[in-house]
């Protein structure tokens, strides 16, 4: 089994359970078949924790020049003083909404149970016996979908909002109305001190029976098939409004369901419109390693322990596909993807974009997933209003600056402290702009949102790059490198690498589609910048200012940011520089062993095109026991927290490993991992604009370059150097 996986138990915790999602509803599922449960979540579901004047950016323009003086005077403790003294504020926490549950009296003793989820539809299965249930979130039609054949004689359907983690004050109440075979479930749920919330709502059909209300919800009594379709809502308006749209939701799933006379047509239905959309997006990119049938046919817990077999990253190439297609739509994926079942989520479960979001949709645009981009563009076009108000309350300046940490709504930047001074840091819109702009390359079309951040960004950065240092080349100041601090300094400092890096790459982003007059001043600009700088170790310093250290015991490697994702250092034109870079990487510990860590230095290596350390990262994720048995993963080894870094960044790793490109480059095999040593990649979309299907095996390798416009470009692979000319069309078959 490639495109799923499977179990022969129902799962005994939700970090286990499979999972479903349309990008804005998601689903847990248990596979349980005499406690059937699902858990909902959506996207929009934060709690409140922070009174409104606490999310607000610092105002501490007025106190910026003197920040800068002081920096650039030697005070390498004065950053730690710029703030206005609040406390460290956490963004609002994502949280689960409520559990379906179907329980019947138990029946399964010595049946065999299985569970399956089916990657290419997204459909999640339990089976025990005659009994069968399935669920998928539509993204036709937005809704989650369960329908459940053979449920038992008698079986009580509820919604429950009683999940780890739940505030104790959480008000709730419940609707419950049935008529004929139709019964419409509802838990309203309001936040403690907070006139804000969320209402679920569950259409229940049955075919035939008797239907009884409980305390909680229905007893149904001799139906064959039963038909559940779930939707959750967040509530930001008054009562009146809510009521109105809950009729509204009613009328809306009903109008799903057609006559409802003939359940499981209505079920095949609904799930073909859905499938018509989630099939070809997730099927437009395949990874075949060739892996061992027996190993292929193992449940995903019993291959999870075999990581020398290549059936793992075979199937965790596809689940790491599917679980971010499902994630991503309204937004891109939050650190747990789109989905928990504790109200209590590491680190507020939001989007963390100095590394965990931009690792996790790494692989958009190679693994050719639109879906992916358009919902991480979302996030961006939402929160540029607060963008702006972070450049001119801490920088005094026009233009656009992201926060480090956001719930997804809010965009401003309040979630810093003095170990942590996140409110300094000026990278994040480029990075976070990084793959729209390789989303344009790949497509040949500028978009012009894209070009209005880009303008903005620019501006920013003319009114923040004022000073110099005493060569005369700008300083950043402060400049903050994630979430690092150097020897010899604080963690407010002085032109950190990766500030560096951004500013430069967005300023001649921004040049390249700017008038003439704008576009000379622009770049002007973008030539003051320091030079990266390579300390006495050889390696590429994180910090280019004279005199600040590096510490080389991180998680993070911001400072090759030029190499990865930027490709401004690379070992074709920049030989000297990514030698550098390479040392750097040498010397880069692993410190609290956090998987995005791992997979950041792997996608490092693969463009510097370092097998070993490539491997040594794949190996490292796979070894270490960071996937459940959902093969969702976590954040620390031993299954400690549950986090979606490595499930959706492991197919970017495999992907560099094999194929990258730029506008003017294909590299065949720049980095393939040693576990790896035969396999199939196809359909990898590239930034000149074509598709590559790639064959190897030892001392062998096999092409075809599709392309969809006209191109000239570098060629590099295992055979050498070359030029390939490329016509719309035309397909190319390379190879040894």
């Amino acid at each position: 089994m490639i495109h799923g996986t499977w179990e022969p138990a129902p799962a005994a915790r939700w970090e286990d359970a499979f999972l479903t999602g349309n990008g804005r509803h998601g689903a847990l599922v248990f596979g349980d078949p005499e406690d059937d449960r699902v858990i909902v979540t959506h996207h929009t579901l934060v709690r409140p924790n922070n009174a409104p004047a606490d999310t607000a950016p610092p105002r501490l323009a007025t106190a910026l020049p003197a920040l800068q003086d002081a920096l650039l005077a030697g005070d390498t403790t004065a950053a730690e003083r710029f703030t206005d003294g609040r406390p460290l504020r956490w963004v609002r926490p994502f949280h689960p909404a409520f559990r379906t549950r179907v329980r019947r009296a138990p029946f399964c003793t010595g049946a065999a149970t299985h569970r399956s989820v089916d990657f290419t539809t997204g459909v999640v299965t339990g089976v025990c016996g005659e009994r069968r249930s399935e669920v998928f979130v539509s993204r036709a039609d937005d809704v989650l979908v369960q329908y459940v054949s053979d449920p038992g004689p008698v079986v009580e359907v509820e919604l429950d909002h009683r999940l780890p983690g739940v505030p104790a004050e959480l008000g709730v109440g419940r609707g419950i109305a049935s008529a004929r075979r139709e019964t419409v479930l509802t838990l309203r749920a309001r936040y403690p001190d907070s006139p804000h919330g969320y209402t679920g709502l569950t259409l229940l059909l049955g075919d035939a029976g008797r239907t009884t209300l409980t305390a909680t919800g229905v007893r149904i009594e001799g139906a064959r098939q039963l038909l559940l379709l779930t939707r959750v809502r967040r509530d930001e308006e008054g009562m009146e409004t809510c009521a109105a749209r809950e009729a509204e939701d009613v009328r809306s799933l009903r109008a799903l369901t057609g006559s409802g006379d003939d359940l499981a047509a209505t079920y095949a239905r609904l799930l073909a419109r859905h499938a018509a959309l989630h099939r070809p997006a997730y099927g437009r990119v395949a990874l075949d390693l060739g892996a061992d049938a027996t190993d292929r046919s193992l449940p995903g817990s019993a291959l999870l322990a075999r990581p020398d077999s290549t059936a793992l990253p075979e199937r965790l190439f596809a689940a790491g596909r599917y679980h971010l297609l499902s994630s991503s739509g309204l937004l891109p994926p939050r650190l747990t993807g789109l989905w928990t079942g504790d109200w209590n989520t590491a680190w507020s479960g939001a989007f963390t974009t100095n590394a965990n979001l931009n690792l996790q949709i790494a692989s958009a645009v190679a693994a050719d997933l639109p879906e992916v981009t358009e919902a991480h563009h979302a996030l961006v076009q939402g929160q540029l209003a607060h963008w702006r108000d972070n450049a001119r309350e801490i920088f005094g300046a026009r233009g656009v600056v992201a926060p480090s940490h956001t719930d997804g709504e809010s965009g401003h930047t309040y979630h810093f402290s003095r170990e942590y001074p996140l409110h300094l840091w000026t990278a994040g819109a480029d990075w976070l702009l990084v793959p729209l702009l390789e989303r344009e390359e790949a497509s040949g079309r500028r978009d012009p949102r894209v070009t209005g951040v880009l303008t903005e960004l620019a501006a920013f950065y003319e009114d923040f790059l004022t000073r110099t240092g005493a060569d005369g080349r700008l300083a950043i100041v402060p400049s903050y490198s994630p979430e690092n601090r150097p020897r010899g300094g604080s963690w407010g400092a002085v032109d950190a690498t990766m500030d560096i890096a951004a500013a430069r790459h967005a300023l001649r982003a921004a040049a390249d589609r700017a008038p003439a007059p704008d576009a000379t001043r622009l770049r002007a600009l973008a030539d003051r910048l320091p030079p990266y700088r390579v300390n006495d170790d050889g390696a590429l310093a994180e910090w280019a200012r004279p005199g600040l250290g590096d510490r080389y015991d991180h998680r993070h490697l911001s400072h090759l940011y030029p190499v990865w994702p930027l490709d401004e250092i690379n070992p074709y034109d920049t030989p000297d520089l990514a030698r550098a870079a390479h040392r750097a990487l040498e010397l880069r510990g692993s410190e609290n062993e956090s998987a995005h860590g791992h997979l950041h230095h792997g996608l490092v290596a693969a463009r510097l095109g370092d097998a070993a350390r490539t491997e040594d990262a794949l190996a490292r994720v796979l070894t270490g026991d960071y996937f459940h048995d959902s093969l969702m993963s976590t954040h620390y080894p031993a299954r400690d927290v549950y986090n979606a870094d490595a499930a959706h960044a492991l197919p970017a790793l495999l992907i560099e490993a094999l194929v990258q490109s730029t506008p003017e480059r294909l590299v065949l095999l720049p980095a393939p991992p040693a576990r790896i040593p035969r396999g199939r990649l196809t359909g990898v979309r590239t930034r000149f604009g074509a598709r590559v299907d790639l064959e190897w095996s030892p001392g062998e390798y096999h092409a075809v370059v599709r392309p969809d416009r006209d191109a000239e470009i570098e060629l590099r692979s295992p055979a050498g150097v070359s030029r390939l000319v490329l016509g719309a069309g035309e397909e190319r078959v390379v190879g040894s």
